[in-house]
């Protein structure tokens, strides 16, 4: 397939990302597929976070001195920017180190509940008891997956799943596992082994319909697409900053405000306290509630000039300009024989994230020779034990593109993908 001309020329200047230009083993350019995972940074967002070190760091909420009131106006105007870029308000951004942490959060904090903390209102809500189920999908990153099992063993409620077919797409037909008794549906927004977007509308009408929250991972939908949190109406959702060309040891927690408001802390000590006495506490309002302790202020500063950096691009030219990549990306592997694809071989409902499966060769050596040439692709199971299984196998390779990258750059890829076969003596290397 011949690439469109406006794939020649990246949408974000790769001059703005210093590491692109490093040269690999053996003097290769690098060539960095492996977005999906942790995207690269520009300039502009190494400077936020050298700033914050050099120039204004001090303790957020802990100080009247001019740093520490610098480092808090640093992280409340990231705040505000980040609850825009997801179409949100500030106050319903709450600060993690990452999405683990944010699902972890609601997971614990649910169990908070059903041992007694909370008010009537919130029992109502979120406790999670034995008659109850919890939803989630066979496509969710372990993240997603673990702290709901766990706090099923925890409560007695049982877990259930929405099931996929053929392509790794969400299978609706399936759904009916939500029911009257489902107190939370959590799913990916986008699945990071196959890239294929969930129908979200479809899942939170059902949810709603039966009484249950939404809990929307969008680790790999809001680096790359807009993503409007107020119009999905889902309850909670949780991204991560080093996904988003953003540092990492910072992610984040969207709640819509009312059960903020209602949900108890699962983190306890400083700063996310009113009034503390020897016989007992009460807590802040959100987001500081669920904020304890000391803050990534250089790591925020870095996700709110990630943000930034991404909004005056365009998330909408984002989208566009990622689509004709994986629509490059996907008819060229499927040329190539042997290559097995996981998930959809469209770019229709898909993200550039594409895992795949080279027969008779293991996906890390598949790893090995692609590394070999400066080409960084992710290899294992991506946290995704589950999807993979479905397909059949215990791992694969996973390719994943941003908006730095070139129809060179697949090119690249593609080229060393037809000889991996051919290195192992399995066959002749294509043309």
């Amino acid at each position: 397939m011949t690439a469109p001309e406006s794939m020649n020329t990246p949408l974000l200047a790769r001059e703005d990302f210093p590491i692109l230009d490093r040269k690999m083993r053996n003097g290769q350019s690098l060539v960095y597929l492996d977005s999906g995972a942790t995207s690269q940074k520009p300039q502009v967002v190494v400077d936020a976070e050298v700033h914050v070190e050099l120039q204004a760091n001090g303790a957020v909420n802990r100080g009247s001195h001019e740093l520490a009131a610098q480092a808090t106006e640093i992280v409340e105007d990231a705040r505000s920017a980040v609850a825009q870029f997801v179409g949100v308000r500030p106050e319903e951004i709450v600060w993690t180190k990452n999405s683990t942490e944010s699902l972890n959060l609601l997971a614990y904090a649910f169990d908070n509940v059903t041992r007694g903390r909370g008010s009537k209102k919130s029992f109502e809500r979120f406790a999670i008891e034995p008659h109850h189920n919890i939803v989630v999908t066979r496509a969710e990153h372990h993240a997603n997956l673990i702290p709901w099992q766990e706090l099923c063993i925890r409560t007695g409620a049982q877990l259930r799943w929405l099931d996929l077919d053929d392509d790794g797409r969400l299978d609706l037909a399936t759904a009916d596992v939500i029911d009257d008794n489902t107190r939370v549906v959590a799913f990916a927004h986008a699945s990071n082994v196959t890239g294929a977007i969930a129908p979200v509308a479809q899942l939170v009408e059902r949810a709603h319909a039966m009484g249950a929250l939404v809990v929307l991972d969008a680790c790999q939908s809001v680096p790359h697409i807009p993503v409007d949190f107020s119009e999905l109406d889902v309850d909670f959702a949780v991204f991560s900053g080093h996904k988003m060309m953003a540092p990492t040891g910072i992610g984040v927690l969207y709640g819509k405000a009312q059960l903020l408001k209602e949900l108890p802390p699962f983190l306890f000590g400083g700063s996310m306290v009113e009034i503390v006495t020897m016989e007992k506490t009460t807590y802040a309002k959100p987001p500081a509630r669920f904020e304890a302790g000391t803050q990534a202020v250089a790591q925020i500063a870095g996700l709110g000039a990630a943000v930034e950096y991404l909004s005056a691009v365009g998330m909408q030219a984002v989208e566009e300009y990622e689509a004709g990549l994986t629509r490059y990306l996907l008819e060229n592997m499927a040329e190539i024989e042997h290559v097995r694809i996981l998930g959809p071989a469209q770019a229709e409902e898909r993200l550039g994230v594409v895992a795949f499966e080279v027969e008779g060769v293991h996906p890390h050596d598949v790893g090995q020779i692609l590394d070999e040439k400066g080409i960084a692709v992710r290899v294992g199971h991506h946290c995704a034990q589950p999807i993979h299984q479905h397909f059949g196998v215990w791992a694969s390779s996973r390719v994943s593109v941003a908006p730095y990258n070139t129809r060179a750059d697949i090119d690249a890829f593609i080229e060393t993908l037809k000889t991996v076969r051919a290195f192992f003596g399995l066959e002749v290397e294509q043309a």
